[in-house]
């Protein structure tokens, strides 16, 4: 897989390769997935959400930040409208996500918002090729994958219902960060453009988690770091592919330095005379 990440942007294709690999990734992915689906159905039977509604909500949300946010927000007495709103807030994210995805895929608005839905937080990052493209079949094999992996895990989640202190024993309640974090780190070593996102985000969320609640401080940093990584982005699209600015080929400019060498050139006016002297 990282030979694929690290390949050349403008590089063609492989369809059937790429998807191939995106389902070796998103087979160690959708492990993860697993257990964080785990402990999301147990927490759900904790406050009474019933054994049909976690497994319908992974199918149709399928995020599990939005979904943590649900349920911590349920658990501290807020009310639905504010559980789907911290769920709106957390996902926030993928917004610029899609802005940068969207030239990549395919069809009308209808196809192109279905292949949005493959847009997840592990599968868009190992899909990243650099340059502002993306690896569109490998994006879907690392999705298809972690979609059933994630209704499973929340099924056996409610059907077992382990206590939320195994849980949290067993460190289950750490995966989401954790995986977050790898995927921060392998965007990070593949270039420094990141860093600078990644930097202001940290510092923005860092500064405000003193004065606000976790949530809003890590959204104000998310969003932070995505304005920040779509202006460079923009300056990046003005420039060519090096990353230098256009320049006018010089050849193409006129000045004393080309009257001079048109001067210094024989009158190609003289050889037909000479081809005749000859």
């Amino acid at each position: 897989m990282e030979n694929l990440l690290r390949r050349d942007p403008s590089a063609p294709l492989d369809s059937a390769r790429s998807f191939r690999s995106g389902l070796n990734t998103g087979s160690g992915l959708a492990a993860a997935s697993f257990l964080l689906a785990i402990s999301f159905g147990a927490l759900t039977q904790a406050q009474g959400w019933g054994p049909i509604a976690p497994v319908i909500c992974s199918l149709v949300v399928f995020s599990g930040s939005a979904q943590f946010a649900m349920v911590a927000t349920l658990g501290a007495g807020g009310d639905a409208l504010a559980a789907v709103i911290a769920a709106a807030l957390v996902n926030i994210r993928y917004i610029p996500m899609g802005i940068a995805i969207a030239g990549d895929l395919r069809g009308g608005r209808l196809r192109r918002a279905l292949e949005g839905q493959a847009v997840i937080d592990g599968s868009w990052a190992a899909a990243h090729l650099g340059g502002g493209r993306f690896d569109r079949p490998l994006l879907f094999g690392a999705t298809v994958i972690q979609w059933p992996s994630w209704v499973v895990g929340t099924a056996i989640g409610v059907a077992v219902a382990p206590d939320p202190e195994l849980l949290h024993t067993l460190g289950l309640d750490v995966l989401t960060p954790a995986l977050f974090a790898v995927l921060l780190l392998d965007e990070l070593k593949r270039g420094r453009e990141g860093w600078l996102s990644a930097g202001i985000g940290a510092g923005v969320a860092g500064a405000l988690i003193a004065v606000v609640p976790a949530g809003p401080a890590l959204v104000a940093g998310a969003g932070a770091a995505a304005l920040v990584a779509l202006a460079r982005s923009s300056r990046t699209d003005e420039t060519d592919p090096t990353g230098r600015a256009d320049q006018t080929d010089p050849t193409d400019r006129t000045g004393p330095t080309d009257r001079t060498d048109k001067a210094d050139q024989p009158d190609q006016t003289d050889q037909p005379h000479q081809e005749t002297a000859r």
